[in-house]
């Protein structure tokens, strides 16, 4: 880490801003994407073993990430730190927010790795069928070794977003899931000597890929600004948890009520949780575009204050909530046109097939709201305002989506179906409260 690069500056104004925020977001759609890929590929991959293999490997997956994900929440409190800063003309500064970031990293790290290990000892109190559990808790501890390289991957990435530099986030996403899927093929069916290690493979490989992906941004660094400094700064790393922690709450709000739904979806047999894993996974790839979008637009957002430029912070906001209605929308319209073929590229089982039809239709219905909740975040964190987002997220989610989820399920009786209607009740909530809050708290001029 002695080598940093030479901070691009700030683009001027003169193209379009559409434009501009998808000169960043494409970039980081991708990535995005491409970090939800991973999980994806060991999905379908196992999807050719058993339906039990699948539902296990698919819920360690989700209970892995939904834990990890409050990590990679608590790393975003670089995004606004380093946007302002480049913002401000600050490039020094910037450059030291970065160090502190690795380090809260690694602390970061060490919570959120006791954390998933003691998941699997809940998942008895909730009933989930025996063998499902055991595989799960087999590939959530497989994967631990990589939760390090994910926090600090997103902990240079958040940086170089920050500073406009893009290209080597694509780069590293493309490398690690061109080898994420060799090695599940590898590990999971076996090759040669190697035994095949069925779902732990899957697990092994992902965690591999994890750390791969973080080596290629460093390379991407380069050369140091002069005198920045190094060592942990523990009132710069209290600031960075001020701001990250409720971001954490945020994605731990979030994504904790789809892996609890994940849960429930075990209660119900291994079909309904295979077919709620594989349907999860297609929903997943769709927001992590509109999480790219929102990610562009945490950067741009914190130019602008930086800058003390509140129409352009607006401006930035407003552009990209339109940008992830419009591309929300046309998912949903491919979700509803073609549910089957997406459902048997996943998986060869045909109930399975049957449940994702149904889900994916679901899913169609909540595409605008998800797209328009996850820029939301993104435009706020670039405002610095990161507290609302978390309260918004637990009002939504678990006071109005859990609930509708858990009667229509139930109650009603419509089974995983209902808690995905559960969950485009609350996504709907969040996605309205915040889009209301970046408007009130940057008005017009």
């Amino acid at each position: 880490m002695n080598a940093l690069p030479q901070v691009d500056a700030v683009p001027a104004v003169p193209e379009s801003e559409l434009r501009q925020l998808w000169r960043l977001a494409l970039p980081l759609a991708l990535a995005q994407a491409g970090q939800a890929l991973m999980g994806t590929v060991d999905t379908a991959v196992v999807g050719h073993v058993n339906s039990t293999a699948q539902a296990a490997a698919g819920l360690g997956n989700s209970l892995t990430f939904t834990i990890s994900f409050f990590g990679m929440g608590v790393m975003l409190a670089l995004d606004p730190l380093v946007s302002q800063a480049i913002g401000a003309g600050k490039p020094k500064e910037a450059r030291e927010h970065l160090w502190q970031g690795v380090w809260l990293a690694l602390l970061t790290s060490v919570v959120v790795m006791v954390m998933t290990a003691l998941v699997p000892f809940v998942l008895p109190l909730f009933r989930v069928e025996p063998e499902v559990a055991r595989g799960a808790a087999q590939y959530i501890w497989v994967r631990l070794p990589g939760v390090p390289g994910l926090l600090l991957f997103v902990a240079t990435r958040s940086y170089l977003s920050g500073v406009g530099r893009t290209q080597a986030t694509v780069l590293a996403m493309v490398l690690a899931n061109v080898a994420n899927l060799g090695l599940d093929l590898v590990l999971v069916f076996g090759a040669g000597p190697i035994p095949a290690l069925g779902m732990i493979g899957s697990a092994l490989a992902t965690a591999v890929c994890t750390w791969l992906q973080w080596a290629v941004l460093l390379a991407a660094l380069g050369p140091s600004p002069e005198g920045v400094r190094r060592r942990v700064d523990w009132k710069e790393l209290k600031t960075m948890a001020v701001i990250g922690v409720p971001v954490g709450l945020h994605f731990l709000a979030e994504s904790g009520v789809f892996s609890l739904t994940g849960v429930l979806a075990g209660r119900l047999g291994a079909t309904p949780a295979a077919g709620h894993v594989v349907a999860l996974n297609m929903a997943s790839l769709t927001f992590c575009v509109a999480a790219g979008i929102g990610a562009a637009a945490s950067t741009r957002v914190g130019w602008a204050i930086g800058a003390k430029d509140q129409a352009g912070a607006r401006r930035a906001g407003i552009t990209a909530f339109g940008s992830a209605a419009g591309f929300m929308a046309l998912a949903a319209l491919l979700f509803v046109a073609i549910p089957r073929v997406l459902a048997n590229a996943m998986t060869n089982d045909v109930d399975v097939v049957e449940v994702v039809v149904q889900l994916v239709l679901v899913c169609a219905l909540f595409q605008v709201s998800d797209g328009l909740q996850a820029v939301g975040a993104g435009v706020l964190r670039g405002a610095g305002e990161t507290g609302f987002t978390f309260r918004a997220n637990v009002i939504g989610h678990w006071l109005v989506g859990l609930p509708v989820a858990i009667g229509l399920c139930f109650g009603l009786h419509l089974g995983v179906v209902g808690l995905w209607l559960g969950l485009s009740a609350g996504l709907t909530v969040v996605a309205v409260a915040l889009v209301v809050k970046f408007l009130r708290l940057v008005p017009a001029s």
